[in-house]
């Protein structure tokens, strides 16, 4: 009915009537005028549109078979983390003992800091001054920065498109299983994640350390990629994923499960308080009837995924795999010494 008395009010409108009769009498002028207006419209458009829109995706690809070469890197990637936290553990330990024995040097490594001029000084204030976990999010804060302004680089999109999506069907399928965690296109989704990472990552840091944080974060991003790769071959819906959700889901796992009782509220609705424990639950069950209605909303496969890999390292992984590291300080403490 709208639409109808739209057409009919222009129909009748004198403006309208005599740009008609003036295309009429000049039309190749116009045309070429309004094709020309329809092509800038169509480039501004293509200016502000996501580029997710445009692109095909092959359902041939996902199936079982396709999940094996992710699933290898999944497993060697995890260790990886796993082995490099232990190492940078036991590096920093040792610098900080040495650090110990030279602390008479102390006063003349002062006097030739004093020479790089005040910038350097003002950015080591600001550095110490942050906790240990800010220390960590800073980082991981910045590269997701510089990843959604690269997304705004019309020549790179391509490859941010290639390796900055998760997508089972692409034709690289490994490391944007990683690369993508650290991707963001949308500045509210950048923003929310940040902010959620920042929130917990100083108490996470301050239960596990530096080192094994950061090797929790990092697998835990590979495992929800994979995750969803899965959930996308089952149901053979192939499709781009990309955020830190899921690696901060197992952060957020980890946090609420370790300390069920501490209060979190919502930033929005501050009178509104619930305990950690009920919050993980309700997060999980709502990420798991997206699965199971096939919800578009968010990629909720990859959100199951990282989520029970921090509930996991709670329950499990910090007690039997971390407290269990000696083989492997021993084996590089060797190397170490057969180097020297």
């Amino acid at each position: 009915m709208a639409l109808s008395r739209m057409i009919k009010l222009g129909e009748l409108c004198p403006t309208k009537t005599l740009f008609n009769q003036r295309l009429l009498l000049q039309p190749a002028k116009h045309v070429r005028r309004f094709k020309r207006v329809r092509q800038d419209e169509k480039n501004v458009f293509e200016s502000i549109a996501p580029p997710f829109a445009n692109v095909n995706l092959s359902t041939h690809r996902v199936n079982a078979t396709t999940l094996l070469k992710p699933l290898g890197f999944t497993v060697g990637f995890s260790a990886l983390c796993f082995g490099g936290a232990v190492i940078w553990q036991y590096e920093n330990m040792r610098a900080h003992a040495i650090s110990m024995l030279h602390r008479p040097m102390d006063f003349m490594q002062k006097r030739i800091d004093n020479k790089f001029g005040s910038l350097r000084k003002e950015m080591n204030t600001w550095w110490n001054k942050l906790s240990p976990g800010e220390k960590v999010f800073a980082p991981i804060c910045f590269i997701n920065v510089l990843i959604f302004f690269a997304w705004r680089i019309p020549r790179l999109q391509p490859t941010m498109l290639k390796y900055f999506c998760s997508n089972p069907s692409s034709s690289s399928i490994c490391w944007p299983m990683l690369l993508s965690t650290f991707s963001h296109y949308s500045l509210f989704h950048l923003l929310a994640n940040m902010y959620v990472l920042h929130s917990f990552s100083t108490g996470a840091v301050a239960s596990l350390g530096k080192e094994q944080f950061l090797g929790l974060y990092l697998s835990a991003g590979v495992i929800s990629s994979f995750t969803s790769y899965v959930y996308k071959a089952v149901t053979k819906q192939p499709g781009l994923s990309l955020g830190a959700s899921g690696a901060i889901m197992a952060i957020l796992g980890y946090v609420c499960t370790q300390y069920p009782d501490t209060k979190l509220g919502i930033i929005l609705l501050p009178f509104l308080t619930f305990s950690a424990g009920s919050a993980i639950k309700a997060i999980i069950a709502l990420d798991t009837a997206g699965v199971l209605l096939g919800w578009k909303i968010f990629d909720h496969a990859a959100h199951l995924g990282g989520a029970a890999c921090g509930v996991a390292w709670a329950y499990w992984g910090h007690e039997h795999m971390w407290l269990k590291r000696d083989p492997i300080l021993q084996y590089w403490h060797e190397i170490r010494g057969a180097i020297k």
